[in-house]
């Protein structure tokens, strides 16, 4: 009796150690989609901190949707990859710019994403006068377009400055 279940067992045995091998496999693949994910989020952010230090306001406006939204501090918002390209040539118009951000956190649920960062903008007059110096919190939204590559849908700050002012 034991010797005619015994196959048995064995072809259950292989079948769920298949399983289990077969489930850790897409487990690690999950893990290793979403560290990708995050590795290009945060390719996209310091790519557009490089187009801000270069002063290319089209470098900057490329990773971004055509629908985007753009809320800095004391402005209306910017409404498309246009108005953010319009937004950054004008202080580029203006100012010598050096950026430095980073993401602190960056998270991914399906094709939509968000990085939280600090940021710290120097920016010196084109024409004379006070060098200009902020830091700031940001949260960046992101959405993986349908070539697989991630562009910002929403890009808010706020400066640092005031909340330190009694």
């Amino acid at each position: 009796m034991l010797l005619n279940t015994l196959p048995s067992v064995f072809a259950v045995s292989c079948l769920l150690s298949l399983f289990c091998l077969s489930g850790c496999s897409r487990e690690n693949q999950v893990m290793r989609s979403a560290q990708q994910d995050i590795a290009s989020i945060t390719a996209v952010s310091k790519a557009r901190a490089d187009a801000f230090n270069q002063g290319n306001a089209a470098g900057i406006a490329v990773h971004f949707t055509e629908d985007a939204l753009l809320m800095a501090p004391d402005k209306p918002i910017q409404r498309g990859k246009a108005a953010v390209q319009s937004y950054y040539q004008h202080i580029f118009d203006e100012y010598e710019t050096r950026l430095k951000s980073d993401y602190e956190e960056v998270k991914v649920s399906g094709d939509l994403a968000y990085g939280r960062g600090f940021a710290e903008v120097v920016l010196t007059p084109k024409r004379g006068g006070q060098t200009l110096k902020s830091t700031a919190k940001y949260i960046n939204i992101l959405k993986r377009q349908a070539d697989g590559t991630w562009k910002t849908t929403h890009d808010i700050w706020n400066g640092n400055e005031l909340a330190n002012k009694p």
